[in-house]
């Protein structure tokens, strides 16, 4: 039976209404949505179980860094600017979202406009022509953060390469501070008077700065992929006193090696570094405080990131060194082991790091030396973690091997230099971020 056409507005309208539900299931598919700074409702892929479907796909992590603290003298945000946040990928994928936090905040954060591009090249708040592309958040242009929130955008399918710029913007009309930022990004961001999110010329782009802000990860759309090794660690990860712009802190040399080495696993690779960070003690009493310890910042540094199938672990070194100093090494060593039970619990494999020389470094003393060298036998004897990169030993100068090799050192005889950091790297053997969790330790 013939049915007469229907009436051309009627027609637009079911036209729109399935488009519509088109987008209303995508976004059901892969919708993150904001809560409590650590406990996005966003699903991902249980650890310990294949990341990737060959046919389908998963999101996966290919940069994030730890929001560290709350910063100094915004009361007010950057009511007004905005704020073009440059990160560097270590995956690919053909699509992308972010996640956004305010966990430092007193009050919402109000985005009314957030855009993702790809950087035209190195060192530009340019971006790349055709990649601009604007974010929603549950199909809305706008976003409002609570405070101590975080909020995950709406995918958008662009296809991201590996080791590549990318450029994320935002812009709030209002005030909002604190602002929460990480302060040793070691990368040039840029700042803009004026709503420019979408602007593919950098050149408003006037105000150059050394922070992450609001910006805390970037997932992409992996068929490649099998997971993440997520860093977790303190200066030394952050890695302070790597050359600027130049992509060399020592977890960018180990997605360099996991990205061209025959048989290493398809892993991105996640910073957790902060600078200054401990196992045991925060640096403030604030609430949420700033610098956390290691043990308080787990769930949300590594177990709620996207993908992470393997942890490493980089933390010690300044339990002895900061003060209240830790003279106990069992006490270090327990609170280590409290983090892998942790991850255990999830299905992650646990690689640790023995703690590097600090010979020569201001204020280090003869008994500091001897606590860092009780932590490392501990760690050694394989009673602590599922695999040890032994760092002492590649990076410790053999004619004085309580301090750093020349070559390896940044000059305070604490920090690598880019060539440390690089030793660092080498030192980890591709084949321990295999597999799975221990059974026991």
């Amino acid at each position: 039976m013939n049915r007469p056409p229907l009436p051309r507005g009627t027609a637009y309208a079911v036209l729109a209404a399935l488009a519509a539900l088109v987008i209303v299931v995508s976004t059901a598919i892969f919708l993150g949505v904001g809560g409590p700074e650590g406990r996005s409702a966003t699903k991902v892929p249980e650890p310990g179980r294949p990341a990737t479907s060959a046919a389908s796909g998963a999101w996966i992590g290919s940069w994030s860094t730890s929001p560290s603290a709350a910063e100094p003298n915004t009361p007010n945000g950057y009511a007004g600017q905005s704020i073009r946040n440059v990160v560097h990928t270590t995956i690919g994928g053909t699509g992308a979202r972010i996640q956004l936090s305010n966990l430092y905040g007193t009050q919402p954060l109000a985005l009314t406009h957030v855009s993702l591009a790809l950087a035209a090249g190195p060192g530009t708040a340019d971006a790349a022509s055709g990649s601009m592309r604007r974010l929603t958040f549950g199909a809305r242009p706008t976003v409002t953060i609570p405070a101590g929130h975080s909020v995950i955008s709406d995918p958008v399918r662009l296809v991201v390469p590996q080791a590549a710029d990318l450029l994320v913007t935002t812009y709030s009309p209002t005030p909002s501070g604190p602002v929460t930022h990480h302060p040793h990004a070691r990368q040039t961001s840029y700042l803009a008077h004026g709503d420019r999110a979408e602007d593919l010329d950098g050149a408003r782009y006037r105000t150059k700065t050394k922070y992450w802000r609001y910006l805390t990860a970037v997932d992409v759309w992996s068929k490649d992929a099998k997971g993440a090794v997520a860093v977790i660690g303190d200066s030394i990860t952050d890695g302070v006193t790597s050359t600027p712009n130049t992509n060399r802190r020592w977890t960018d040399f180990l997605a360099a090696r996991l990205r061209t080495e025959p048989g290493a696993p398809a892993y991105g690779v996640l910073n957790q570094g902060i600078s200054g960070n401990r196992v045991l003690l925060g640096s403030s009493a604030t609430v949420p405080a700033n610098n956390p310890s290691a043990l308080d910042r787990f769930e949300r540094d590594v177990l709620t990131r996207t993908g992470v199938r393997v942890v490493v672990m980089e933390l010690g070194v300044n339990d002895i060194l900061r003060l209240p100093q830790q003279t106990d090494p069992s006490r270090i060593t327990a609170g280590l082991r409290k983090l892998v039970e942790r991850a255990h619990a999830r299905g992650l494999r646990v690689v640790g790091a023995t703690l590097m020389p600090f010979g020569g470094h201001r204020g280090g003393k003869p008994v500091q030396e001897s606590v860092r060298q009780a932590v490392n036998e501990q760690i050694r004897s394989g009673q602590v973690f599922d695999d040890v990169v032994d760092l002492d030993a590649a990076l410790r100068d053999p004619a004085d091997p309580e301090r750093l090799l020349p070559l390896y050192d940044s000059g305070d005889h604490l920090h690598p230099s880019d060539a440390g950091y690089r030793a660092m790297a080498d030192a980890v053997d591709l084949e321990t971020l295999k597999g799975q969790a221990s059974a026991a330790l």
